[in-house]
């Protein structure tokens, strides 16, 4: 059921909340998303509405669970098929403190019985795919041993899609930051896997930052998971759709996906009264690598704490960008060029 290659974003806390997802969307159409880690308890027991809700805009969307429990996670698949999400993926990397405290996330790599039995229930409960995201190991396991020990029993239940976040997981003496940063990469033993077990879908997860790097891994696994790049250069996904799903898809400049965006804002600030910081602070990286980058954030930074910031207020911010050299950061950049982003941006309600 998985196209290949199948570019993603990968799911992060605090970060790939329903705002981001939406702006990336306007940037690629085609790209796979994820929400947040959300914990089984919070879809069994919390508001739906805010752990669940989305707009249809983001699809295809699917949806990462944390949690250890069969039963649990087999209601959970339930609910979350009816809110119409494309697959559920279950989280086996996580490193925290609090999903240690939990034990699930990464913890369940020290388990693979358990995982395998937590995919089967979902798997018989529901009609959308299941999938793994995991690390390659535990701590200073050597090896492929406890990654291939995984895999073997995701394989027997029928589980065919596995996200492998290169890196180990270690549960003692590292932060989550520094399990992003410190365990070495080792793509070598994603390869493996995917020699090993050639039926099911590999993705490649972690140190992803440039095109250059998506198509020197794509022909070893079936797909590259996309992490903090995508946050911190969310243009890097404007190339997606023409360069992985075909050509003739047309690429949205910068002027025209904010445009689309504060549409967006001011939509969700009228009608749910989401507070404006929530919504804006996804662009702070927005124009990352473009003149007036440096005064876009400064500007943001400055002004969005204050009580009384609105659209208005990002209309003031883009006048910034394009003060450091004279040029308009969309995608022409020809000699006198005319800077239209200050008139297209709509005003504040």
């Amino acid at each position: 059921m998985y196209r290949r290659p199948l570019i993603s974003v990968a799911p992060m806390m605090d970060w790939t909340d329903r705002h981001e997802r939406y702006l990336l969307r306007l940037i690629s159409t085609k790209i796979l998303l994820y929400t947040e880690m959300i914990h089984v308890g919070a879809v069994l027991h919390g508001e739906r509405d805010r752990h669940l809700a989305y707009s249809p805009e983001e699809h295809p969307l699917a949806i990462q669970l944390g949690g250890a429990d069969p039963s649990q996670l087999a209601q959970c698949a339930a609910i979350v098929e009816e809110w119409g999400f494309f697959e559920i993926n279950l989280n086996v990397g996580c490193p925290s403190d609090r999903v240690q405290h939990g034990q699930f996330g990464a913890c369940l790599m020290a388990q693979p019985a358990r995982v395998a039995e937590c995919v089967a229930r979902m798997q018989d409960t529901v009609n959308i795919p299941i999938s793994v995201k995991c690390r390659t190991g535990l701590d200073n396991d050597e090896g492929i041993d406890r990654l291939f020990t995984l895999v073997t029993h995701l394989h027997q239940v029928g589980c065919d899609k596995l996200i492998v976040h290169a890196r180990h997981a270690w549960l003692n003496g590292l932060s989550p930051k520094q399990n992003r940063q410190i365990p070495p990469l080792n793509y070598q033993l994603v390869y493996e896997i995917k020699r090993l077990f050639p039926m099911m879908h590999v993705t490649l997860n972690g140190g992803i930052q440039s095109h250059k790097q998506i198509q020197q891994v794509l022909p070893k696994v079936d797909g590259v998971m996309v992490g903090r790049a995508a946050y911190q250069q969310p243009f890097l996904l404007q190339e997606v759709d023409n360069l992985y799903y075909g050509r003739g898809v047309s690429s949205k400049s910068r002027v025209e996906v904010l445009d689309s965006y504060l549409d967006y804002v001011l939509v969700q600030q009228q009608q749910f009264g989401v507070p404006l910081s929530a919504m804006v602070r996804h662009l702070f990286h927005f124009f990352h690598g473009v003149p007036g980058a440096k005064a876009w954030r400064r500007y943001l930074s400055d002004n969005l704490p204050r009580g009384n910031a609105s659209v208005a207020t990002l209309r003031e911010a883009a006048k910034s960008i394009c003060i450091e050299d004279g040029r308009c950061p969309t995608n022409s950049h020809q000699e006198g060029h005319s800077c239209q982003l200050n008139h297209s941006l709509p005003s504040s309600p």
